[in-house]
């Protein structure tokens, strides 16, 4: 594929989390920068994050690799162990099992965006640290569930 236009790729919105958590995470969009060059292995997303967003809610992959780099603004990354300005240039992984849940989230009052890549598993289990709430992705139907797996009511 080659270089990409970044003007042409779209900019998706929304969440696929359940309410309340759904509207916990602001204004932010995503540009799927991996599909777009047709990426199979991997995914990468520029995330687009306004005043007052987070990224998700603070989660952890049973299968996924995750890497993200700062590539414009003023974030905080949230871990078990702390909180972290993190700029452009700043750069953070998250290796699959490993239970410190992270997280990003636009405190400052200027657009931030981040790169985020991961390996492309069609399986996969995602634990949110904070809430009584995970998901199973198989690819296609998501499933929210409490974290003892019980459906949420």
């Amino acid at each position: 594929m080659g270089l990409l236009d970044l003007a042409a790729i779209p900019v998706e919105t929304g969440s696929s989390y359940p309410e309340p958590y759904a509207t916990e995470m602001g204004n932010r969009g995503w540009q799927r920068l991996g599909d777009a060059g047709g990426l199979t292995q991997f995914g990468v997303r520029m995330m687009i994050m306004q005043p007052g967003s987070k990224s998700s809610l603070r989660h952890w992959h049973e299968t996924e690799d995750e890497f993200v780099m700062v590539t414009q603004g003023e974030l905080v990354l949230v871990t078990d162990e702390r909180e972290t300005t993190v700029r452009p240039g700043d750069c953070a992984a998250f290796a699959a099992g490993d239970t410190n849940g992270h997280h990003l989230i636009n405190r400052s009052q200027t657009e931030a965006r981040f790169l985020v890549v991961g390996t492309k598993v069609e399986k996969d289990v995602c634990t949110y640290s904070d809430v009584d709430l995970r998901v199973e992705i198989n690819g296609e139907n998501d499933r929210f569930t409490r974290k003892d797996g019980t459906d949420l009511k």
